[in-house]
C-alpha cells in the first residue's frame, strides 16, 4: 500500500497533490497536517533531512515544506541543496528568520518561497496554491530557448550545451519562459513578479534580482558581463535570444 493511502481525497487541491512536511516539532507538525489536510492536501512526514531525502528519492511528492531548524547534521539549507542535486521538486521554506540575508541564503540553497514563523493558515495555502500552480511551466508552447551555443529544454528544467547539463529550478524556468515569451523586450520589473510568482509579490524586487543571479550564473559565459539577460536600470529585465 503506498504511503499516501488512506488520505480524503483531494477537493480544494488538484486531485492526488502530495506534500512532504519536514518538521520535527510535534505542535507544528499538527498545525501543518491539520491545515493542509482541511484543504484537502495528502500530506507524509520527515522528521529529519535524512528521511526527507529517502522520502523525495522514493515518492516524488509534489510539493516539499522544509523547515530551517531540523535535528541531525544537516539543517534546511543543506537538505534543500541536497534536494537540488536531483531533483526539482518545489520547496518552500519555513523559517523563524524574517531577515533578508536568511531569505537569500535560502533561495541559493534553491528554495522556491518562504514563510515565516508565526504564519497564518490562509498565507501557508496561498503561497502552497501559488507555487505548484507557478511550477506548472507549458512546455508544449515554448519548447526550446536558444541562447548562442545553448539551449534550453523547457519540459527537462535542463540547459544543454554546456559540458554537462545544468538543471533550472522550477522558478528559474518560470521566470526564463516569462522572459523568453517577450524576447528581445524589456519586461518591467512588476510584470515579471506578478506573472513569475503572483500579484501579492509585485513589490519583491530583492526575489527577481536574485534569480537572475541565479540564471545568470548558470546561462552565461561570463555572468559579470551578460550578453543574454540584460538589466535596463530602474525598469527591468531583457532577454536577447537568437529566435
Amino acid at each position: 500500500m503506498s504511503s499516501w493511502a488512506g488520505q480524503t481525497a483531494p477537493l480544494d487541491a488538484p486531485a492526488g497533490t502530495r506534500i512532504l512536511v519536514v518538521e520535527d516539532e510535534p505542535a507544528l507538525v499538527r498545525l501543518l497536517r491539520s491545515i493542509l489536510e482541511a484543504a484537502h492536501y495528502q500530506v507524509r512526514i520527515a522528521p529529519d533531512g535524512k528521511r526527507a531525502l529517502e522520502q523525495v528519492a522514493l515518492e516524488a511528492p509534489d510539493l516539499i515544506l522544509l523547515d530551517l531548524l531540523l535535528p541531525g547534521q544537516m539543517d534546511g539549507y543543506e537538505v534543500c541543496r541536497r534536494i537540488r542535486e536531483f531533483s526539482m521538486i518545489p520547496v518552500i521554506m519555513v523559517t523563524a528568520r524574517a531577515h533578508e540575508d536568511e531569505r537569500l541564503r535560502g533561495f541559493e540553497a534553491g528554495a522556491d518561497d518562504y514563510v515565516t514563523k508565526p504564519f497564518s493558515a490562509r498565507e501557508l495555502l496561498a503561497r502552497v496554491k501559488a507555487l505548484l500552480r507557478r511550477s506548472q511551466v507549458p512546455a508544449s508552447t515554448l519548447p526550446r530557448i536558444r541562447l548562442g551555443e545553448l539551449e534550453v529544454d523547457i519540459a527537462a528544467h535542463q540547459v544543454v550545451g554546456h559540458t554537462a547539463p545544468v538543471h533550472l529550478t522550477p522558478t528559474e524556468m518560470r521566470l526564463l519562459v516569462v522572459l523568453a515569451r517577450h524576447a528581445n523586450r524589456v519586461v518591467p520589473h512588476t510584470s515579471l513578479l506578478t506573472e513569475v510568482w503572483g500579484p501579492e509579490y509585485r513589490d519583491e524586487v530583492d526575489y527577481l534580482r536574485t534569480y537572475v543571479r541565479y540564471l545568470r550564473q548558470k546561462l552565461e559565459p561570463d555572468p559579470t558581463n551578460p550578453r543574454y539577460l540584460i538589466t535596463t536600470p530602474g525598469v527591468g529585465y531583457r532577454l536577447v535570444t537568437d529566435e
